[in-house]
């Protein structure tokens, strides 16, 4: 019996956001413990407007785009555009006005 695709796609949309707020406990978890580990509300709420938009938009290339390869090169350029804007934030790579440091 073959699976429902929009099953499917539907319980890797809801695995994508559950899965923001776990991965966003880990350094609030770390603030307990850490003096190293300082971050704000509004560092909570860009990273969790980074983490879900990335994976909004990796749940869009998956949905829209059949072949392995332009999945793949899409994702990849998602997920490089996700680091090079996490790293201005955290430490100013680039020298914009919304660098972290």
């Amino acid at each position: 019996m073959a699976k429902n695709p929009v099953v499917n796609s539907n319980l890797r949309l809801w695995a994508i956001i559950i899965s923001v707020p776990i991965l966003l406990l880990i350094p609030f978890i770390a603030m307990q413990f850490s003096s190293e580990v300082v971050w704000s509300l509004s560092d909570f709420i860009i990273a969790g407007i980074l983490l879900l938009a990335t994976g909004l938009m990796f749940e869009l290339v998956l949905r829209k785009f059949k072949t392995t390869k332009s999945r793949l090169m899409l994702c990849g350029i998602i997920f490089l555009g996700l680091v090079l804007v996490w790293a201005e934030l955290a430490v100013g790579v680039f020298g914009t006005p919304f660098a972290g440091s």
